[in-house]
């Protein structure tokens, strides 16, 4: 008997039957790295790939919240379910998110068909989550239609999204040199859709003008083979232009096609694999008893920070870190 493995396979058949509770451990098990949640994953993996992953991204104050809460109504109208990982800031004591994206969409919250779930980067890089996937994998099986994963807006790195989500979009407004600023940070790379928010404040004109003109310099110097780039004027707060937000939504994901839609998931998780391999060397190397705690000891015999961390891999064991389990 493995109590572990029985949690994980009880708790992996409570999603399957549409458990919240089930739902909601087993995120906490992806966000505090519990081993058990690998043993969940394997028992309700099968049925992970059916929603569509949109991820919204962009700097602080585009307005990124309050697109998404305007997302989940219009998805809703269609019949769609959603689920919403909202990734949140760490807060330096506990931890924790900072921001409580579910306080700004409480409104949703009492829809059945709604799931909001609030998350802090901790160790994550690049805007989001390091248990992003993961939380994703588990609203997916749970069996929403439409996942919307929204960053924590860090402005420059939002790079990590485009492994989560099959389709980004980058949310910019007027008035903070948002266009400017999606051209040096790269934003243009990331976006499959260009949100130009606020569309009732002035200088939104300007702002869709000049991403518009990005894009075409980008074309050019690409020789035509930069993807195409929709740039949608919108505002949250009124709702002007969402219809058609949502109709580039569903035209960019038809376009996509089944095909191609499955290469990309494809590339993606072999991404999320090498993140789960760094991060298990890590442990390996650093974490308690690990050969790690040496660093020190031989960086001060004037070892170059290369032999060191040579010495380091050279000490593991040749099968690899071994998985740890709890009860």
């Amino acid at each position: 008997m493995d109590p572990a493995k029985d949690q994980a396979d009880e708790l992996a058949r409570r999603l399957a039957a549409g458990e919240r509770g089930a739902l909601a451990r087993l995120i906490s098990w992806a966000e505090n790295k519990d081993p058990r949640f690998a043993a969940a994953l394997a028992g309700f993996y099968p049925r992970v790939g059916r929603a569509w992953r949109l991820g919204i991204t962009g700097p602080p104050g585009a307005g990124k919240s309050s697109l998404v809460s305007a997302l989940i109504e219009k998805l809703r109208e269609s019949g769609q379910t959603v689920g919403v990982l909202a990734i949140d800031p760490s807060s330096p004591y506990s931890g924790g998110a900072l921001l409580g994206d579910r306080i700004r969409m409480e409104e949703r919250t009492t829809d059945p068909g709604v799931y909001i779930r609030s998350m802090a980067t901790r160790a994550g890089s690049g805007g989001l989550a390091r248990a992003a996937v993961d939380a994703a994998d588990v609203m997916d099986a749970f069996g929403f239609d439409t996942l919307l994963i929204e960053t924590v807006g860090v402005g420059q790195t939002e790079y990590e999204i485009v492994g989560a989500a099959d389709l980004v979009l980058v949310v910019l407004c007027p008035g903070a040199g948002d266009g400017i600023q999606a051209m040096k940070a790269g934003l243009l790379e990331v976006a499959d859709v260009l949100v130009a928010n606020k569309s009732d404040q002035p200088g939104n004109e300007q702002l869709v003008l000049d991403l518009e003109d990005a894009l075409k310099l980008r074309s050019l110097s690409r020789r035509g083979q930069a993807k195409e780039v929709p740039v949608v004027p919108v505002s949250a707060h009124s709702g002007a232009g969402l219809d058609t937000l949502v109709q580039v939504i569903a035209a960019a994901r038809s376009a996509r096609g089944q095909g191609e839609l499955t290469l990309l998931r494809q590339e993606k998780r072999l991404r999320q694999v090498r993140r789960i391999v760094r991060e298990r060397l890590e442990d390996a190397l650093f974490g308690p008893g690990g050969p790690g705690e040496r660093a020190a000891d031989l960086l001060g015999q004037s070892r170059t920070p290369y032999d060191v961390a040579d010495q380091l891999l050279g000490a593991l064991p040749r099968s690899g870190p071994a998985t740890p389990t709890t009860p």
